[in-house]
C-alpha cells in the first residue's frame, strides 16, 4: 500500500509556525526556520514541508 506524501506549502517568510492544521486534532504550535541553503523545512510532528518561494521571500520582522 503506497503512503501518501506529506503536505507541502509554499511560503514567503523564512520562519513559519505549524500546528498541524487540524484544530483539536493537530499538534502543539512549533516555529520552524527554513535554512537558506536548502530552501525548505519539515515539521517534526506532522512532516508537513514548507518550501520558500525565493522570488517573493522577505525577511521576518
Amino acid at each position: 500500500m503506497p503512503t501518501e506524501a506529506p503536505e507541502t506549502q509554499i511560503v514567503t517568510t523564512w520562519k513559519v509556525a505549524c500546528d498541524g492544521g487540524e484544530g483539536a486534532l493537530g499538534h502543539p504550535r512549533v516555529w520552524l526556520t527554513i535554512p537558506q541553503d536548502i530552501g525548505w523545512v519539515e515539521c517534526g510532528y506532522c512532516d508537513k514541508r514548507y518550501v520558500i518561494d525565493r522570488d517573493h521571500a522577505h525577511d521576518d520582522h
